[in-house]
């Protein structure tokens, strides 16, 4: 259904994109935030899936300053070795311009509407936080975000709408900064914590460990709600 694209850096260089597109060929665009893994089939599959509801889609390659063209899974000791090694070595603050250019990219892209949310998944999640902190993205759907308990001063700039799905059960984001974020973004009137209770990360990555198909056709239905209402 997609198609892989190239997206221009804000310092210059480039970096790949895998980009889905409706069959009505327009609609709100959406950028896909990778989990560790890279653009792989799992974040493809998203995008594809994306693309089947209206949504011009695009997930970038965030890994590309460290290594470009990064597609691995979550089956193996060695990938998931790799996957945290990228993870450490990652620039947040350039990902986040890199997640600008994706969006100023996406708006400009034949049939899509000008309106653009973000959706991301783990390392993702919290990128799609800072999306909404950071950069002018519509509106913001994050999944399991790690490390967001930090990160909560930077909630003052949030002026979108923003839907947060925690994991009760999250291996990489324990009760405390659970509660974290629950005091820290409960109150505020662009965001909404939804809880999945008993549910461990990851549990909308198809075919992962922790996979839980009541729980991301929850997940992902709230997210559709969410672009359909913030981007149309």
């Amino acid at each position: 259904m997609g198609e892989d694209i190239r997206i221009k850096a804000k310092d210059g260089g480039g970096f790949g994109g895998y980009l889905a597109k409706p069959a009505s060929g327009s609609g709100p665009g959406v950028v896909v935030i990778q989990e560790i893994f890279g653009v792989n089939q799992v974040m493809r599959g998203i995008t594809d899936w994306l693309a089947s509801e209206g949504f011009v889609a695009l997930c970038p390659d965030l890994f590309w300053r460290i290594e470009p063209g990064i597609q691995i899974t979550d089956k193996t000791e060695q990938e998931w070795a790799k996957a945290f090694e990228l993870f450490q070595k990652f620039d947040v603050d350039k990902g986040m311009e890199d997640i600008q250019a994706t969006i100023d990219h996406l708006r400009g892209v034949d049939g899509c509407t000008g309106k653009v949310g973000t959706v991301g998944f783990c390392l993702g999640g919290l990128l799609t936080y800072l999306s909404m902190t950071r950069t002018d993205a519509d509106a913001g759907s994050g999944y399991y975000g790690v490390n967001i308990d930090k990160m909560l001063g930077e909630a003052k700039n949030i002026s979108r709408p923003l839907i947060l799905h925690v994991a009760t059960e999250d291996g990489f984001v324990d009760k405390e900064a659970q509660a974290k974020m629950h005091e820290g973004l409960d109150s505020h009137e662009h965001v909404t914590l939804y809880d999945y209770e008993g549910n461990d990360h990851a549990f909308a990555r198809v075919g992962g460990e922790h996979y839980d198909e009541k729980a991301a056709q929850l997940a992902n239905q709230r997210t559709l709600e969410l672009f359909r209402s913030a981007l149309a």
